[in-house]
C-alpha cells in the first residue's frame, strides 16, 4: 500500500512539473525565439536573417496540413499575397508537419499552388518554444505571430479567422506601421 501511494505521488509530482517545463505563450513586446526551419521551397529561414531585410516577419500556425481550416488559411494567404508582397514583410504559415512525404508541406503547398513558403517544425521545438504547441505535444494550435524589429512580437492573433486571414494579416500589418516595400 506505501509503495503504491509513493507511486501516486510521484506520478503526479512528475505530472505537474511537466507543466513548468512548457513554454508560457509569447505575448506582445517580448522577444521570439531565433528560429531555423525548412521552408515547403527547400530553403532554411533563419528569424534574425529575415528582419535584416524585411520591417516584419509574420507567422501563422496552423495545426495540421491538408485538412479543412488549414486549407483554407493558406489558400486566403495566397488569394491575398498581392497585397502581402507589396508590404516590407516575410509571411510564412508553419506546422508541425514534415517537409518531405505524402502528408508533408511540400506537397501541402504544392497541391495548393501556393506562391509563399510552409515552415515545418517536425520535432516542434520551434513551436514550443513559441509556446503554441497543442495538449496532446503533437501539434501546433492556431495563433499567428507579427515579429518586429529586434525579434519582439508586435501582435499574436489567437482567434484566426480561416477564410478571411490573408487578408486580415495585411490589414493588421498595415495598423502595425508596415508598409509598402522601399524601392
Amino acid at each position: 500500500m506505501k509503495s503504491l501511494l509513493s507511486l501516486a505521488l510521484a506520478t503526479v509530482v512528475a505530472l505537474g512539473c511537466g507543466s513548468l517545463f512548457a513554454a508560457e505563450p509569447l505575448k506582445v513586446g517580448d522577444t521570439a525565439p531565433d528560429f531555423e526551419l525548412k521552408g515547403s521551397d527547400g530553403k532554411t529561414y533563419k528569424l534574425a536573417e529575415l528582419l535584416k531585410t524585411n520591417k516584419a516577419v509574420v507567422v501563422a500556425w496552423f495545426p495540421r496540413a491538408f485538412t479543412g481550416g488549414c486549407t483554407k488559411e493558406c489558400k486566403s494567404m495566397k488569394e491575398n499575397s498581392a497585397s502581402l508582397k507589396g508590404l516590407d514583410v516575410a509571411y510564412f504559415t508553419a506546422s508541425t508537419d514534415p517537409i518531405e512525404g505524402e502528408k508533408g508541406n511540400k506537397a501541402f503547398a504544392e497541391s495548393l499552388s501556393l506562391d509563399y513558403p510552409i515552415l515545418s517544425d517536425p520535432d516542434t521545438k520551434v513551436s514550443k518554444a513559441f509556446g503554441i504547441l497543442n495538449d496532446k505535444g503533437n501539434a501546433a494550435n492556431r495563433v499567428t505571430f507579427y515579429i518586429g524589429e529586434g525579434g519582439k512580437v508586435l501582435y499574436v492573433d489567437k482567434g484566426v479567422k480561416t477564410e478571411s486571414h490573408g487578408a486580415d494579416v495585411a490589414a493588421k500589418l498595415k495598423e502595425l506601421g508596415v508598409g509598402a516595400k522601399k524601392s
